[in-house]
């Protein structure tokens, strides 16, 4: 008997064995591979310039989005992997749980079967700049197998390059916010939740805080008749929607100096020679939840779900997906049901079923639209690629050699019929509640050539874009439109600086951008007052904080000693109302903040400097910087980690900050800065975080837009051919 239980325990030992092998190595043996891209022939110019900046030249279009993948590979291979195992299905493979949340979006928007139905119809010429870059991608892949983290994960082709399109845009304009929640059958979480690094979309509190600033500056407002456009993008400092500088150009006609994201064979926003814009995120009503009335319907062995559709039945699409989730060694096949209706997704929860449309719903046709607007030569050449609404949000900033200036509150908003609360969860039943076309181009708000003189957008709403007499009215636009009305503290500062100044040259426009102002209103009066309001006598740290921050002068430069409480105490209520929410209470932003102080610094009043950080790190290219500004000023600060030292690392806020400049009689400049550099993931690269010391002093590097330029500021030049 003994013997038997021995034999049993090896026998169980081994199947365990071989059950934990067969996990380990089923995701790459049965993950379905994509077949490669039409074979073809791929030569591009990779030039680096003083900071590690690559400018791709080729003969065409298709050799320079070979030559962007070569060179985005070397600078992070491992963001570029992340970015096409979700458009995979496979993120979860590499990051585990986090990951397959991703994986799980995939197939609940059927960003995939988007994609099938519509690449063939994409122009030729789009199509070959996807097969080029991907065709780099898989270059790069087979020539550093050490560097692959899936198998079977290449090749890549045209398509999958496309699904990452299709998959991350919605969650510009907060498809997340409605997603999450929904699976979850949460409200969604106010607390910011624990760090998961940096991931192909943005999620949490960095998808709640997607912002920037832009401005754009007509000659008439120069002395020396410049036209002026500034970028300042807010995205995470790491990941997929990490911003990625570049130079690219061809003899096709294509010229352009930008940056983009992870995936992406063309920028996204800076300068050709003649015109240039940037985005800011906006916040337009463009998605709709329905709430279905479902039934089990059973014949048989066999059961579908049905839902109630203008009194009728009709069976909801069923699909199985399996989503490979990375538990330690191990990779578990995980089964779970995607459901779709005449609507769009549906999502189960205890509460019901409910289905959900956005704007931009089963479109790809954004991946033209970008293509277009960088070989764009006038601003009527422009403006019409716009109008055609294939991008589905963000708005635009332009400026251009001609001195015109602009403003675009870009949305794929739904065209709803006036009556039903579009805000709340509509009734599923009635089909004349499923929309099917946009509100027209030319019904959205926009500002050309202001009298002003001056174009902002701070995430702010688009009735607080220029000076007060050129601005646009509210009550014009239906409320079925959804266009948001709220301000940032961000937007106060840039509407009061703008309008204040006589004249706004280099200098002014410079000092503008970097400021680190709050005014007193909204939310930032409200939690100060709150603060004030306090009864704290019985607890003498509370005492001590509330009255560091009654002597604050609402400047985050450094400069004052309630500069890292205010940093602390308002960064909660900045993304409270950002988003809609209540405001953190004011006992709780101190009795947090004066705790963190004092448990980490021993003192209500460290220098700024002391707890705010750019790092980047360990290595010979660490670094450990002091930074200014806060999580809602211009000069921004947006999110930060939590170190084990105490420190605020940050990880959010001013990103890619370009100035672009047409001078009359003279050709475009710009000047361009980045928190660290352009070899986003090689810390054994000097250009690992080369910028950082310009980054944190405000100063800017060049930008060499013009070949004779980069010549004389090569570093590196290397040719790339296709395998």
């Amino acid at each position: 008997m003994r013997k038997f239980a021995v034999w049993l325990g090896l026998a169980l030992l081994a199947l365990v064995g071989v059950v934990t092998i067969a996990l380990m190595a089923w995701e790459p043996t049965f993950a379905e591979t994509s077949a490669p891209p039409p074979k073809a022939r791929y030569t591009a110019e990779i030039i680096r310039d003083e900071w590690g900046v690559p400018h791709i030249h080729g003969k065409r279009d298709v050799d320079v989005a070979y030559g962007v993948a070569i060179a985005h590979s070397q600078d992070d291979f491992s963001t570029l992997q992340d970015v096409i195992a979700m458009t995979r299905g496979r993120y979860g493979a590499i990051a585990g749980e986090d990951g397959a949340a991703f994986d799980y979006a995939l197939h609940l928007l059927g960003a995939r079967e988007t994609v099938e139905r519509h690449y063939a119809a994409l122009p030729a010429d789009v199509r070959g700049l996807l097969d080029a870059y991907a065709t780099g991608l898989n270059d790069y892949a087979a020539d550093h197998p050490r560097e692959v983290k899936l198998g079977n994960l290449f090749p890549v082709n045209g398509q999958d390059v496309a699904t990452g399109f299709a998959l991350r845009q919605p969650f510009f304009f907060g498809l997340g916010d409605t997603i999450g929640p929904l699976v979850k059958n949460t409200e969604a979480d106010p607390e910011p939740g624990r760090p998961t690094g940096p991931t192909p979309l943005p999620t949490g509190e960095e998808a709640q805080n997607l912002g920037s600033n832009a401005f754009a500056i007509a000659p008439s407002r120069d002395p020396d008749g410049v036209t002026r456009l500034v970028s300042n993008s807010h995205q995470p400092w790491r990941g997929g929607v990490a911003w990625y500088e570049m130079v690219v150009e061809s003899d096709e006609g294509w010229h352009f100096a930008g940056a983009n994201f992870p995936g992406s064979p063309f920028p996204f926003l800076g300068h050709n020679e003649t015109l240039g814009w940037t985005n800011t995120v906006n916040h337009p009503d463009m998605v709709d939840v329905y709430e279905l009335t479902v039934t089990k319907e059973v014949s048989g062995a066999d059961q579908r779900w049905m839902y109630q559709l203008d009194g009728k039945w009709l069976p909801l699409e069923h699909e199985v997906v399996t989503l490979p989730v990375r538990f330690g060694p191990l990779v578990l096949p995980i089964r779970r049901d995607v459901y779709r209706s005449q609507h769009g997704p549906v999502i189960h929860n205890d509460k019901g079923w409910f289905a959900i449309r956005y704007g931009g719903i089963d479109s790809i046709d954004q991946l033209d639209a970008y293509y277009r607007l960088n070989k764009a030569k006038d601003f009527a050449e422009w403006k019409a690629i716009l109008a055609e609404q294939k991008i589905p949000s963000t708005n635009f900033v332009y400026a251009d050699a001609a001195g015109n200036i602009a403003y675009f509150y870009n949305a794929a908003i739904p065209q709803r019929q006036a009556g039903p609360n579009w805000r709340h969860v509509l009734p599923g039943n009635d089909s004349s509640l499923i929309w099917n076309s946009l509100v027209p181009f030319s019904s959205l708000p926009q500002y050309v050539n202001p009298k002003s003189g001056w174009l902002f957008n701070s995430n702010n709403n688009p009735f607080v874009a220029t000076g007060a007499t050129d601005n646009l009215r509210p009550e014009d636009f239906p409320a079925e439109m959804g266009i948001e009305t709220k301000m940032t503290n961000r937007a106060y500062r840039a509407f009061k600086l703008l309008s204040e100044a006589n004249v706004i040259d280099r200098p002014t426009l410079e000092r503008i951008k970097y400021d680190t102002g709050w005014e007193d209103t909204d939310y930032v009066k409200q939690t100060l007052d709150g603060i004030a309001a306090l009864d704290v006598a019985s607890d003498p740290v509370l005492r001590e904080g509330q009255q560091l921050l009654g002597q604050w002068d609402f400047q985050s430069d450094g400069k004052n000693r309630a500069d890292a409480l205010a940093l602390l105490v308002l960064r909660k209520p900045m993304g409270d109302s950002y988003n809609g929410r209540a405001l953190t209470p004011p006992r709780w932003l101190l009795t947090f903040a004066t705790t963190y102080l004092m448990d980490n610094f021993g003192r209500l009043d460290p220098p700024l400097e002391d707890i705010l950080r750019v790092r980047r790190g360990p290595g010979d290219y660490a670094v450990d910087l002091p930074m200014d500004g806060g999580s809602d000023t211009l000069r921004a600060a947006t999110l930060w980690d939590y170190d084990a030292d105490g420190k605020l690392s940050v990880r959010h806020g001013d990103s890619f900050v370009m100035f672009v400049e047409w001078a009359p009689g003279k050709r475009v400049s710009s000047q361009s800065i980045m928190p660290f550099g352009a070899a986003t993931t090689r810390p054994g690269n000097v250009h690992y975080t080369d910028q950082a010391a310009l980054f944190v002093e405000h100063k800017l590097k060049p930008v060499h837009f013009w070949r004779e330029d980069l010549a004389a500021n090569t570093d590196n030049r290397q040719v790339v051919t296709s395998r």
